[in-house]
């Protein structure tokens, strides 16, 4: 199995493209900033793996319309690599992450730089989530009246 779930924060704007021809595929290529887990001993500074991503389609579509530098996501998908031979003849050696799914991983409130708590890659919930209209202090939101109980998953 390949799969492969990172969190954290874009270092720039995702960089997209499109593919040529009659039907053309956007393609977008960005870096995730993740924190490592642990610390070494002695090491008060936080360090963080750099991680190569690419995303298509409508993910990509997504990343170019709702993401930024610094928006912290979570993203789903396998690791793959590859190789080509550059200009001067050397082999280059490449591991990338392809994202099938992609999620905010924090609200536009507590997020300093502006991203949107909501959507993720797939078609039907790519668009902006409503918040909630009236929450309770404990977290979780009155249905109004009027709305039917037999459409919920919990009856």
């Amino acid at each position: 199995m390949n799969k492969v779930i990172l969190m954290g924060r874009l270092t720039r704007n995702p960089e997209i493209r499109y593919s040529q021809g009659e039907n053309s595929t956007a393609v977008a290529r960005f870096t995730l900033a993740v924190d490592r887990r642990f610390r070494r001993e002695g090491n008060n500074e936080q360090t963080a793996d750099f991680i190569s991503c690419v995303a298509f389609g409508k993910t990509a579509e997504f990343m170019e319309r709702y993401t930024h530098q610094g928006t912290k996501l979570v993203v789903e998908g396998r690791i793959q690599t590859g190789s080509y031979t550059n200009k001067d003849g050397v082999r280059v050696y490449t591991t990338d992450v392809v994202v099938e799914n992609t999620e905010f991983a924090e609200s536009k409130n507590s997020d300093s730089s502006g991203s949107y708590n909501g959507g993720n890659s797939d078609a039907q919930t790519q668009s902006a989530r409503p918040e909630p209209t009236s929450a309770v202090g404990d977290g979780f939101m009155n249905i109004p009246d009027g709305v039917e109980d037999e459409g919920l998953p919990f009856n």
